[in-house]
Parts: structure tokens; sequence; C-alpha cells
């Protein structure tokens, strides 16, 4: 028997035997499979792939995330050893902007080793090829569980979206998993099993026909793992992305697929699936574990208090007024409102002991909330 040809027919025949795939499970084997998976096949950055992040809008973006890290290793007293971790690096670009413009700070790049946790082997090819001429050590990791014991700053943009999420469906007055079935020709979603009450929030228990609730265990496993190392070894971590503050009913789970929206269950394997980050459930984790937490922050304020504006400037005037617009065009893209810079944002987490990070140093930390 030959073997499938496509995602698409790994996951018809895994409904036949198996009846409908949980959205969790979906998500994560349209990103993840080892053979088929979005991420394990493809560069998705760029112009030629799916979607844009900061990083590759701009080097501002990195530089200043570079110096947020520096100013936290001082905060922290200048260890002697520290771990400096990018979650989801993409193609490196960050982590050599950071590097580059921490370079000038004496020390630091004496002190830190970077590790770059990432799953996909084409984008760790990539990540090896922007970091080779960095001088100092890099080693890379294929889940957090293996990063080394120790204080560390944590660097994550958009990294959390890519986290499957849970999703049910409130249907005949009860709420159920939604799950994805194969009929008439095409994958659809459909209510699966009934759920105990007690996984839905109080306020939600009862609700609109049809209506939906999502949730992400992936996401609140990697954040109670990482608060809770913080909050043992100390350190801290800056976590990037878009999403809600305050949680509420509605699906966000969305697919990109070369730079407009598509359908999530069109072309398994083909299109980059995301969900908005809850970050008042992320809050309330890291709290739990241990650690304080600040912010959030919108995109735009984090890098605006960073100094993009004075280092947009600098850039600008560097290039000359021929290009100077390309420096503007960057800069309105990472903090304008209709743009980046209110949709991201921003959330610091910390040993309990430690300041207030760059940036939000205006927050009420969230433990005395």
């Amino acid at each position: 028997m030959s073997s499938p040809e496509t995602l698409g027919d790994v996951l018809c025949a895994r409904i036949e035997n198996d009846g409908p795939i949980p959205v969790e499970d979906w998500m994560a084997t349209c990103l993840g499979d080892p053979q088929y998976g979005y991420y394990m096949t493809r560069d998705p950055l760029g112009c030629r792939g799916d979607f844009t992040t900061a990083p590759e809008i701009s080097q501002m973006f990195g530089e200043l995330l570079g110096l947020w890290a520096v100013v936290v290793w001082q905060q922290m007293h200048m260890p002697a050893h520290v771990n400096l971790v990018e979650l989801g690096p993409g193609r490196g670009t960050l982590m050599a902007d950071a590097i580059r413009a921490a370079a000038g700070v004496p020390g630091f790049l004496d002190a830190v080793q970077v590790h770059m946790v990432e799953t996909s082997p084409v984008l760790q090819s990539r990540q090896r090829e922007t970091l080779q001429s960095a001088r100092l050590p890099v080693m890379w990791h294929a889940d957090i569980d293996a990063l080394p014991d120790g204080p560390m700053i944590v660097l994550a943009n958009e990294f959390l979206d890519a986290l499957p999420v849970r999703q049910y469906v409130y249907q005949k007055g009860t709420w159920h998993h939604r799950a994805v079935t194969w009929a008439d020709g095409a994958f659809k979603f459909v209510a699966a099993d009934a759920v105990d009450p007690d996984l839905i929030p109080a306020p939600f228990r009862t609700a609109a026909e049809g209506a939906i609730y999502e949730d992400s265990p992936a996401v609140l496993a990697v954040t109670k793992n990482l608060a809770g190392r913080l909050s043992a070894q100390g350190g801290a971590a800056l976590f990037i992305d878009y999403g809600h503050t305050v949680g509420g009913l509605g699906e966000t789970l969305q697919a990109v697929s070369r730079h407009g929206y598509a359908d999530p269950l069109a072309e398994p394997g083909d299109v980059d699936l995301t969900a908005h980050v809850d970050f008042a459930a992320l809050v309330a984790c890291a709290r739990d574990a241990g650690a304080t937490v600040w912010g959030p922050l919108t995109q735009a304020a984090l890098l605006q208090r960073l100094g993009i504006d004075e280092r947009a400037a600098t850039l600008a005037a560097a290039i000359g007024t021929e290009r100077a617009g390309e420096i503007s065009t960057q800069h309105r893209r990472l903090t304008a409102v209709d743009a980046m810079g209110h949709l991201f944002k921003a959330l610091a987490i910390t040993h309990p002991a430690q300041p207030a990070p760059p940036s939000f140093e205006t927050a009420i930390p969230m433990r005395d909330r």
C-alpha cells in the first residue's frame, strides 16, 4: 500500500479510523506533523512566503529587544553566566539584531549563551546561517524542557499564537468539544462529545446557540514552565504577540497564506494557523507559578519607551534623504494604531525580586492587583 500523498490524506484516514479530530489536534498536526506539517517543510517568512514578522520589517525591532535584554541583565546584577533564550526564532533575524546592538555593552556577550528553541528543521537551518558570524555560543533545542538550568532572559515574538487552541461550541444548551470531520468532499467543523460544564468559565456556561469558547492548554503549559523557572532561578521573559487582554467568547483561529486570510480547513499543512493569545489567562497562570507579571502594554508603547523614535531618526539620517522614507514606513508598521502598534501586546514575566523591566516601569506588577 502506497503512503498518503498529502496531509489531507493522512487526516482523512485518521477521521475514518478514529472519528472527528479535535481542533487542538488539528492545529498541532497541520503545523507540526514531522513529514507534512507547515513549519516542518518551508520557510514561511518574507515577501515570498505567507507572512512577515516584526524582526523582518525592521532591524530596529531586534535591536531594541537586545538592549531590553541588556538592561534586564544589569538589573540582575550582571551574572557571569546567563541563558539568552529565543522561542520560535524565525530566521534568526531578531537574535542577530539583538546581539549586534548588545555588543556595545561591556561584559554582556561574555556572560550569555544563546539558546534557540525551534522545532522546524528548515527554519533552524536558516537560523544557523543568520547567526554563523555571532561571536558567542549558540545552541538549538526542540522544546523548552531541554533548556539548561540557570538564570535566563527569554524573548518570544509571535510564538504563543502558533500554539494549538482547544475549542468548544454551544449547541442545544450544552457545551461540546469542537472538532473537524470529513463530509461531502470537504473538511468541516462539527460538535463532538459534550464536556463537563466546569471546563467553561462560569460567566460563559450559558451562551447563544453556536457560540465558541477557546482556551489553550499548550500556552498555559509553556507559561507555567517558564514562570516557574524564572521564579526559582531568576531572570525575565518578554512575550510579544497579538491577542486580547479580557477573556470572552468568540473564535480567533485563523489561517494565512500568501499574505492574505485563508480557510483554516481547506489546505491542511499548506497554510499557517494561529489564534489570538488570551493574555488574561497567561497572567493568571504565571502568577500561580510564583512569578511577577508586568503589563501587558501595546507594542507601540513598548517600542516607543525603548527609543524607537530616536533610533528611527538616527537610521534615517545615516542612510540619507532618498531612503529615509523606508525607515519611516518601517516605524509606522511597527507602531501605528492601524498597523501592528495596538493589535500586538507585550507582557513581561520576572523573578519576584526583579525590578520593573524596561518599558514597564509605570506598570503595576500583577502580583499586587
